[in-house]
């Protein structure tokens, strides 16, 4: 089985302001594996260095070791490649790359979409969030109002940068009542710094808030004091962080996980410990969020994911577009068409 890889540049509409900085656009390894049969599997390396530490040389050099091992893919089962591989170097983000293309191999073989393999009765579209990047007050209440009018049902916000009181007030206000408001502040601040801003916020009817700081116990201490749902999101990168129970509802990323295989074990074990799981993207490509968007048609229903962010790309989001407030998977063999 040959290895091939590209490197593919995603423009954002506008720059993505972040707790860490502000992103104008994103860098993601396409790899492509191609059997004997002809039959290509195609799969997404999409590390995000300032989030989770990790650079696109790193995933290239994973990658590299991976092509030996795949090279006499025809005497192993995919399981045993992703093992081989995982022994060679255990790095997520290459994994999940090699982990896609094996799926998508597997559906387009089978004709029939990945979600099939999953499950026996996925569902066939994802509810999703819209993701707001707008700073200034206006700005978010404007595209909140688009969001709501295009018919989604949960509205996400980053706060932990200037100005996140007024920003959220309006939101909720050019929101109304209904849709739920999410908050996102990728760890921004401390235990006390966090239940303060919390505290400011909690009028505005929030369904939960995502990594208000990092840390296992410093979530549990924040999640103790303050009267709102709490989310982890990198901190799920801590052994044994899932299982827990410092938070209420857990982000999976399929990059962070390793691919479909892993996202499906790692939902699991989120919900035998009692909380919520639920899927989003790290500005993944349109192979990444469609690995994503089959693994969560497997797990069912599930709170809103964040799976819609092919949205803020230049590039069309094609067969994932949105579409009241969710996006279909698709029934083609394999991940998409």
């Amino acid at each position: 089985m040959e290895l091939h890889v590209a490197e593919r540049v995603l423009r954002f509409r506008r720059p993505v302001v972040m707790a860490y900085g502000e992103l104008a656009e994103r860098h993601i390894l396409e790899v492509s594996l191609v059997e004997g049969d002809q039959v290509t599997g195609r799969g997404e390396a999409a590390p995000l260095e300032p989030y989770d530490g990790v650079s696109l040389e790193r995933v290239s050099a994973a990658l590299d070791l991976y092509a030996p091992i795949l090279a006499r893919g025809d005497e192993l089962t995919g399981g045993e490649i992703l093992d081989a591989c995982a022994a060679a170097d255990p790095l997520p983000q290459a994994l999940a790359a090699i982990d896609l293309a094996l799926w998508a191999r597997a559906g387009r073989r089978a004709g029939v979409p990945v979600a099939d393999l999953l499950t026996d009765d996925p569902v066939y579209e994802v509810m999703v969030n819209a993701t707001i990047t707008a700073i200034d007050p206006e700005s978010a209440a404007a595209a909140c109002v688009a969001a709501a009018e295009a018919g989604y049902q949960c509205v996400k916000l980053k706060v932990g940068v200037d100005g996140d009181v007024e920003r959220v007030a309006a939101a909720r206000e050019a929101l109304g009542p209904k849709p739920e408001l999410r908050l996102d502040a990728n760890g921004a601040w401390t235990v006390d710094e966090a239940v303060m801003r919390i505290r400011e916020l909690t009028s505005f009817g929030l369904e939960l808030i995502e990594e208000p700081v990092h840390g296992i116990e410093e979530l549990r201490a924040v999640r103790e004091r303050v009267p709102v749902r709490i989310a982890m999101d990198e901190t799920t990168s801590e052994p044994g962080a899932i299982a827990s129970r410092a938070a209420d509802a857990v982000c999976l990323k399929l990059t962070r996980c390793g691919g479909i295989s892993g996202l499906l074990a790692a939902a699991s074990l989120v919900r035998a410990h009692g909380a919520v799981a639920y899927i989003a993207s790290t500005f993944d490509g349109p192979i990444g969020i469609a690995g994503a968007l089959h693994a969560a048609a497997a797990l069912g229903t599930l709170p809103a994911c964040g799976l819609g962010t092919l949205a803020l790309f230049d590039e069309p989001a094609g067969e994932f577009a949105v579409v009241d407030g969710a996006v279909p998977i698709g029934l083609a063999p394999g991940l998409m068409a």
